[in-house]
């Protein structure tokens, strides 16, 4: 049915014709008969989201995904990235900073498919979303439409938890339920619901209601008493912190049990949080991704506790144990997977922090000997004429405002970052879980839309920049206080160095000259800095480190 060219339901055009008839006035007694006088599947699932508090939704809005949006709610916000990719990044990076499942809207098959390597990344980095993607209208299904998404369940797999097509309209609103609580239980991660164009004004059955269940997993106790015990009589206990730990907001508890032990606490391989202060006298190090060198930092403790973290995330082909001889191993996860691949040892299924304060009821039988200080990194010295990385990071260091967060992507800068920007605590800093590029601006965006007050912090590399740059756009459009720092080396110096390692020249395809960031960002609206002389940089660095808006600061450095 049609109405002045646009689509419109019977009830519309029945409450149109009374309308117009003066007759605006109904005497009645509604059950559940009447229910669809009243209620469509869109405004079932808007109630519905409204309940759960999930009323900011991130989208790029196509064609099929009209029907959802028309008469959108006023307390409602719709987030508007310039490609799906941006979109998922901006929602992940939203969803950490809150704590809460976001709301994604993509468009049908072509969308998801933008999407896939940040939907990756986002199931990596067990992000809650719920992803609702476009479907061309069931009534064309059965032939070949345009836009027609072929087999929407399969598209997203793996990196979704589940991804379904209702079989009828009115299923549309528990299947987004159902979405909701499965994106949330651990191992939390991305889930997409497909839903057709024309299921969203249909006639809604009784509503879905708002429920609570469970997000935490409880652990054997039998089982987590021997790893208390083991810990106990450990000679020289080791513990290694996970993302996890940092995601369960579980880090003060984790500290708590490493002092009480004087056990040093290496970062997983890989980290992608702060799970362990790293200015703390107990902190050891990063775990590098390589099978042979963790078993060398690890030699000399007989007990090694991983918590929050697989067992071992590695980078490149190793040989031989994956521990020192006479070393026990520990695994607390919430993670059945992670469990299933520890290759030694004891795997306790649990929410982290009930866990850790469980193991703190058993102290270590005899004193331990704090273990040797790590020893300070001595400042760089400036350079008159360039602006090294170490000098950019240490200075990042010295002017970063109290509180601030640093959401990361710039992998060939990370190893000097480890070195000379220690992250300082607790939801103090972010990256990518997955090593796909293109998370970290838009991440960046959706993490200080979700923690107003706070100045983030996006430092990325020159070609991670440029995977996602439309983010800047959104940056500008909602006036977020970000400082984004482009590492600008002009080539993918993290493939060089990989090369390099395996005795090749110089690889084809790493060069990045020609890009000037700053005349990027102010292409979309945002201030713009280039900066290459290093009396410049701390001046430069103070601009955009209190700017009210998105400030991008594009250092060029070399080595």
């Amino acid at each position: 049915m049609t109405h002045s060219g646009e689509t419109t339901t019977v009830r519309e055009a029945v409450f149109d014709l009374l309308r117009a008839e003066g007759m605006t006035t109904v005497f009645g007694n509604p059950g559940s008969l009447e229910l669809p006088m009243t209620t469509t599947v869109r405004e079932a699932v808007f109630d519905l989201l409204r309940a759960e508090g999930m009323t900011t939704v991130f989208g790029n809005p196509g064609s099929l995904e009209l029907p959802m949006l028309r008469d959108f709610p006023d307390d409602f916000r719709y987030v508007l990235g310039l490609q799906e990719s941006v979109v998922v990044a901006m929602a992940d990076g939203y969803a950490q900073a809150t704590h809460r499942p976001v709301l994604v809207n993509l468009h049908s098959a072509a969308g998801v498919g933008h999407a896939m390597g940040a939907l990756f990344t986002a199931r990596r980095n067990r992000t809650p979303l719920v992803v609702v993607a476009g479907q061309q209208a069931r009534s064309l299904l059965e032939g070949h439409p345009y836009l027609l998404s072929e087999d929407p369940a399969t598209l997203p797999r793996p990196y979704v938890k589940l991804s379904r097509e209702p079989a009828r309209a009115q299923d549309v609103p528990s299947a987004i339920a159902r979405a909701r609580h499965l994106a949330t239980a651990p191992p939390a991660g991305p889930v997409l619901v497909s839903v057709p164009s024309d299921d969203w004004d249909h006639p809604a059955e009784p509503p879905v209601t708002a429920r609570v269940t469970s997000t935490t997993v409880a652990a054997d106790p039998g089982l987590l008493a021997r790893v208390g015990q083991a810990l106990a009589r450990a000679e020289s206990p080791v513990l290694i912190a996970g993302a996890g730990v940092d995601r369960e907001r579980a880090v003060p508890d984790l500290v708590a049990l490493a002092e009480a032990h004087q056990a040093p606490v290496w970062a997983e391989p890989m980290s992608h949080r702060c799970a362990f202060p790293e200015l703390h006298p107990l902190f050891a190090g990063f775990l590098p991704p390589v099978r042979e060198a963790i078993v060398r930092e690890l030699t000399g403790h007989d007990l090694v506790l991983s918590v929050g973290a697989p067992v071992f995330t590695y980078h490149v082909p190793g040989t031989g144990p994956h521990l020192p001889p006479g070393a026990d191993l520990y695994l607390l996860t919430d993670d059945p997977e992670q469990a299933s691949w520890c290759p030694s040892g004891t795997a306790v299924i649990t929410g982290l922090a009930p866990a850790l304060r469980m193991l703190g009821a058993h102290p270590p039988r005899r004193p331990r000997t704090p273990p040797p200080a790590r020893q300070p990194v001595k400042p760089p010295v400036p350079s008159a004429d360039r602006i090294s990385q170490a000098h950019l990071m240490h200075a990042l260091a010295e002017e970063r405002p109290v509180g601030c967060v640093v959401v990361e992507e710039a992998p060939g800068t990370r190893p000097v970052m480890c070195q000379y920007l220690p992250n300082l605590g607790p939801e103090t800093f972010y990256t990518t879980a997955s090593g796909a590029l293109g998370h970290g601006l838009p991440a960046a965006v959706g993490m200080a839309l979700g923690r107003p007050g706070t100045r983030v912090v996006a430092l990325v590399g020159d070609g991670s920049a440029m995977y996602a740059i439309q983010a800047l756009w959104s940056a500008a459009r909602l006036r977020l206080p970000i400082a984004v720092i482009v590492v600008n080396n002009r080539r993918y110096a993290t493939v060089e160095g990989f090369a390099e390692r395996l005795g090749m020249g110089k690889p084809v395809g790493t060069t990045l000259d020609g890009l000037n960031f700053a005349a990027l960002a102010t292409a979309q609206g945002c201030a713009g800095t280039r900066v290459v002389d290093p009396a410049e940089l701390v001046p430069a660095l103070r601009t955009a480190l209190t700017a009210t808006g998105p400030h991008v600061l594009d250092v060029v450095v070399n080595g």
